[in-house]
């Protein structure tokens, strides 16, 4: 039986921006909570918890946006002219993020600066993902395989109100990471704070979900169309369900389940847009099969990937196991 290379990749790079997308939304969500902590040693225990495991996270964008470019290359070609601007602010932002980490702990008159530096770049990274995003649900001008849109055909209503949703939504990833991860004064800020983010991101949540099918005829196909329409009630099932689990967390102090509900709807979300995807991967109209690269290079690289995904999971797993509960206070990042 001959595999389907092009979907096979699909389906491992849509994992690698899911992953990205859970591990490192929890560490630009502390970043984005980082002004609203009360004091300089509030932050240090917040910086701590994602100290030792926010550059492997980050391992993921690579491998999403590398395999992209090695497999996709027709997609990589239209997607990167359409949203140059909020990916080169991503990118920025996340080096601003990634600077200040390795001083902050070493400034003494500065700190403040790079107390901006981290949280101003984990927002602006997370605004720009968001509005990525938007801009890619809402489609992407080609012609003649070749993006035929303008400098600012990203920037809409829609693009803005998702990446207003994405940074709400990751505030209350990393919140909940605090409530799992922090004790004492830290951890009843971040319970306190999760309340709204989560009002906030299931109301975004919410309004996006209503937008989205009216972006395109086919998104709209997809959902309330037989059996596109067992979707549209399973999905917003299951993410009421995961917020049930997220009331009772917070409410009854069961510190995991917060977070591991926040991750649930998030991956319902990502499954929701795949659905509204499939089989496009540049929207309205390049499928998987017509961006893929010669099936030769895709099973080239299929072996690598066979070789390198075990061994990341292993560092990611391994690296959760060693980190794992309460942060202790009397540790810093070194």
């Amino acid at each position: 039986m001959e595999l389907d290379l092009p979907f096979i990749w699909a389906g491992l790079i849509a994992f690698a921006v899911l992953a990205y997308i859970v591990l490192d939304g929890f560490d630009l969500g502390v970043g984005i909570l980082f002004p609203f902590l009360k004091n300089t040693h509030d932050r240090d225990i917040a910086m701590n918890s994602v100290a030792p495991v926010w550059d492997g996270n980050e391992t993921w964008l690579v491998l999403g946006g590398g395999g992209l470019f090695a497999v996709f290359p027709l997609a990589y070609a239209t997607i990167l002219p359409a949203l140059y601007a909020p990916l080169t602010v991503m990118l920025l932002g996340l080096v601003f993020r990634g600077v200040s980490f390795e001083f902050r702990h070493r400034a003494e008159r500065s700190r403040i600066l790079w107390d901006i530096g981290f949280s101003g770049g984990s927002l602006l990274a997370a605004f720009s993902q968001g509005i990525a995003l938007g801009a890619l649900v809402q489609g992407i001008a080609v012609d003649d395989r070749a993006y035929a849109g303008g400098w600012w055909d990203w920037l809409t209503p829609f693009s803005l109100i998702t990446g207003v949703a994405l940074c709400v939504g990751y505030g209350l990833l990393g919140s909940t990471w605090l409530v799992m991860k922090t004790e004492g004064g830290i951890a009843h800020t971040a319970r306190r704070a999760s309340w709204p983010l989560a009002f906030g991101t299931l109301s975004l949540i919410g309004a996006v979900s209503l937008w989205t099918p009216f972006q395109d005829p086919v998104y709209l196909a997809r959902w309330f169309d037989w059996p596109g329409v067992l979707f549209s009630f399973t999905v917003p099932a299951l993410v009421a369900a995961c917020a049930w689990f997220l009331y009772r967390g917070l409410n009854e102090h069961r510190d995991h389940w917060p977070f591991l509900s926040t991750l649930g709807i998030f991956v319902l979300c990502f499954c929701g847009i795949g659905i509204s995807f499939y089989p496009t991967i540049v929207p309205p109209g390049i499928t998987i099969w017509e961006a893929a690269g010669p099936d030769e290079s895709l099973a080239f690289m299929l072996v690598g990937a066979a070789i390198l995904l075990p061994i990341i999971l292993a560092y990611t797993g391994y690296a959760y196991w060693v980190f794992r509960g309460k942060v202790d206070p009397s540790e810093g990042y070194h």
